[in-house]
């Protein structure tokens, strides 16, 4: 029995080897966050280990107030890994920085379009994510986007 469950530990990843405060379900704290006009606003982001796999799906609205969709399946190893359902961007990487704290760029046909920073609070219950980058209009700007944890 004991066998398996170290089996089943590996295969699902971080969750068993201790609580990693990246994981769960995180929805926008609108009062808290200042996001720029024109760029995308994700509502809600769920975070979870699959078979050894990090999922992040992130649901809100686009720069012209259209629900958004997106999911990423991939590692936090700094890989370029295939986004879909996302307007403005075709892959994305996630680096570790430490247990709290990740890197991230967000890429269209190769091209760097955003980074980001995402902190999770030492409590575990808020997460902090800074992007800067460029509109597809050509802006610049940088959105402070905080989440709480549901």
């Amino acid at each position: 029995m004991m066998g398996w469950a170290l089996a089943f530990c590996f295969l699902a990843g971080p969750v068993c080897f201790g609580a990693d405060p990246q994981m769960g379900t995180w929805k926008l704290n609108a009062a808290k966050s200042k996001v720029t006009s024109g760029t995308l606003k994700y509502t809600t982001v769920t975070v979870k280990s699959m078979l050894g796999k990090v999922n992040v799906v992130g649901n809100g609205i686009d720069a012209d107030g259209k629900p958004v969709h997106s999911e990423w399946t991939g590692n936090f190893d700094g890989k370029d890994y295939r986004v879909t359902g996302d307007p403005i961007a075709d892959t994305r990487s996630y680096t570790k920085v430490d247990d709290r704290t990740l890197d991230s760029t967000v890429k269209k046909g190769g091209k760097t379009i955003d980074t980001v920073r995402i902190v999770v609070s030492a409590d575990g219950k808020s997460r902090n994510v800074t992007v800067s980058g460029t509109t597809p209009k050509g802006k610049r700007f940088k959105n402070v986007v905080v989440y709480d944890k549901e």
